[in-house]
């Protein structure tokens, strides 16, 4: 009947409620309810609408596989802005967060974070707890490093591969890349600085320093059971005029024609993926650089789209 009403009624109407009616004017029973119709024409897929398909999101850190697997632990760090104790200094805080293990870790310091001092942090908490296999960083120059030429692996980028920390520089607004390092930014704010009212940059420190102190000791359970970490050898000092060996990953999204910007370079991807995600690696040992397929739909299918040889030039790091 939905069929003929769609074909032949004068209105053209054949939902529950015309069915009904023509059910009613033919005096055929029995006789159902138009809401039963419904029912019955949702159940056999005979509607017009269709309901979104809400398909379930890709498992934390899915961009390395190894990091999807919880073969391999990640940490991400980033640097909190725009905060001034009232008659005293401005205050950034650099704030750093493991994925399965919740490690937490903030340093507020006065003016601005430089990268020197992000190394010297980052050195401190992994000497305390251990290396992890990725380290997500912001894209902004004081983790990437200057952007004048191109070719430049910065000091934060060199602290990683010296000790085999795979690091990891995300594009923007990347679905769910950077959730975990944007909730503890909030959730510190909310805890530690408009809970309290800090007298002086040591009040805040020492208030800081009991928030993630009491942090680690709630997630303990959950810090023993995340990936191993790897502590550092004794004796490690960083050398910033060493090659840099290891790989470095840029989760980027294609532009209009199929290419992206890797290391001050545009890099040819594929012309029939446009505006996609894509996972370039950066193999500084083979020369190569090697660029995966990524779709949130199918996280484990990443294939490789491109292969390419680029090798770059040496040259003494500005200290």
């Amino acid at each position: 009947m939905r069929t003929e009403l769609g074909r032949c009624s004068d209105l053209g109407f054949h939902g529950a409620e015309a069915i009904h009616e023509a059910r009613e004017a033919r005096q055929i029973e029995p006789l159902p309810s138009a809401r039963t119709i419904n029912r019955i024409l949702e159940r056999r897929g005979a509607l017009d609408g269709r309901r979104r398909v809400r398909r379930p999101a890709p498992p934390p850190g899915w961009h390395p596989p190894e990091v999807a697997a919880k073969r391999r632990e990640l940490d991400s760090f980033d640097v909190v802005e725009g905060l001034v104790i009232k008659g005293g200094p401005q205050v950034e805080v650099l704030n750093g967060i493991s994925l399965h293990g919740g490690l937490a870790a903030s340093w507020p310091m006065e003016a601005s974070a430089t990268a020197e001092v992000v190394v010297a942090s980052l050195v401190e908490h992994r000497r305390a707890f251990g290396r992890p296999g990725y380290a997500p960083v912001d894209t902004d120059t004081i983790f990437r490093g200057p952007r004048a030429r191109p070719d430049v692996i910065g000091r934060v980028s060199r602290l990683c591969l010296s000790r085999g920390v795979v690091p990891v520089f995300v594009v923007p607004h990347a679905f769910g890349s950077r959730s975990t390092i944007e909730n503890y930014n909030g959730t510190r704010q909310a805890k530690v600085w408009a809970r309290f009212e800090h007298a002086s940059l040591s009040g805040l420190q020492g208030c800081s320093q009991r928030y993630v102190t009491a942090l680690r000791r709630h997630r303990a359970d959950r810090i023993e059971s995340a990936p191993r970490r790897r502590a550092v050898p004794e004796g490690w000092r960083l050398d910033l005029q060493a090659r840099p060996r290891g790989r470095v990953i840029y989760v980027r999204r294609t532009g209009a024609t199929g290419t992206v910007e890797v290391l001050g370079r545009v890099v040819e991807v594929d012309p029939h993926w446009l505006n996609r995600l894509v996972r370039v690696e950066v193999d500084l040992d083979e020369d190569t650089i090697r660029i995966y397929r990524l779709r949130r739909r199918e996280p484990q299918d990443q294939p490789l789209l491109t292969e390419l040889r680029h090798r770059i030039k040496r040259r003494r790091f500005s200290e």
